[in-house]
């Protein structure tokens, strides 16, 4: 089995602009695990807000290129096990090197890995389409460019965010989320979940800072909107901490470190009674092909991230008004077009 990296730029459509990060490009680190027949894929992308540089991904999976290499791959569960505790640090590029371990491994049974995993897709949510944080017209063109009946809406500016979601209500009967991104306090979160009930909300995402539990249990409690943690829910041990000061969460590939956890993650969840939402980092369709095999597991779906991007390197799953569209070929359905 070979090893190799694809190191890409990811030019998004639009200035993406939450509560604490803008940008125009995504890099973005897609790994290939290649036994001579198939190739597997897996992605994770560079984020500034948790520390994680193309370079120091690739370094950390090159120092483990001896034991990825001679590893039979026989069960990727064993050898997520046998990877993590040497990228315990860099769960992004575990995450990566999962993804492409579960690609290859049913590509090479000749299966999608849904069906391995014994799901049935036809119940699966929809995705939602994310409109970034912008002045309320540019935030109705970019809603109004992709029309789509459920929209995650970026918010994150306490004086405005009631306005920018009542613009775009103007516009649209399409079911809304808000993410404030930790932007919020939690007195004005209880405040706002009942106008923005009124306004079409399903739920509120990540309104609290990540270490504000106390809030967490008061919005928890006093909120008219279910409430999913995001930012709070990093790996398997969040899930626990979770129950009681959320409705829900949010479960990102990049930082549990890839599906092998966030099968576990689902399961605990479920076992707590929270509703499960799986998300994405503005990944190509590499990235995204992988996480939506997880679906049929799901309540809530925000896959839009391939949908973001002007120069998708790969073909993968597709999407028709807010429905996932699996591809025919095996595996994760991934095909990578380009290494540039």
């Amino acid at each position: 089995m070979q090893l190799l990296f694809h190191r890409i730029d990811l030019r998004l459509n639009h200035t993406f602009t939450i509560a604490h990060d803008s940008r125009d490009v995504q890099p973005t680190l897609i790994v290939e695990l290649r036994d001579g027949e198939y190739s597997g894929f897996g992605e994770a992308t560079a984020t500034r807000y948790y520390g994680i540089t193309i370079d120091g991904m690739v370094a950390a999976l090159d120092a483990l290129r001896n034991s990825i290499e001679a590893h039979s791959l026989t069960d990727p569960e064993v050898f997520w096990a046998d990877m993590q505790p040497h990228l315990a640090k860099d769960p992004f590029a575990l995450c990566a090197l999962d993804q492409a371990a579960w690609d290859l491994w049913a590509k090479r049974r000749k299966q999608p890995l849904y069906k391995l995993w014994n799901l049935n897709p036809a119940n699966s949510p929809l995705t939602d389409y994310t409109i970034g944080l912008d002045t309320p017209e540019r935030m109705v063109e970019k809603m109004q460019e992709r029309p789509w009946p459920l929209y995650k809406i970026k918010l994150g500016r306490p004086e405005m965010d009631l306005i920018l979601v009542d613009a775009l209500r103007q516009h649209t009967d399409a079911v809304f989320r808000v993410d404030a991104n930790c932007g919020w306090s939690a007195v004005d979160t209880v405040a706002k979940s009942e106008k923005l009930q009124a306004l079409g909300v399903e739920f509120i995402e990540q309104p609290l800072p990540a270490d504000d539990w106390a809030g967490a249990k008061l919005v928890y409690e006093q909120s008219v909107l279910p409430i999913i943690a995001d930012e709070s829910c990093i790996v398997e041990s969040d899930v626990d901490q979770c129950a009681g000061y959320f409705h829900g969460v949010n479960i990102k590939l990049t930082k549990c470190g890839g599906l092998t956890p966030a099968r576990r993650m689902i399961a605990r969840a479920r076992e707590l009674g929270l509703h499960v939402m799986v998300g994405c980092m503005t990944e190509s369709s590499v990235g995204i092909s992988a996480i939506a095999q997880l679906l049929p597991l799901l309540d809530y779906a925000d896959l839009d991230g391939a949908m973001l991007i002007a120069n998708d390197p790969a073909t993968g799953v597709t999407f028709e008004y807010g429905k996932v569209v699996y591809a025919t070929e095996n595996g994760t359905g991934v095909n990578l077009l380009t290494s540039e």
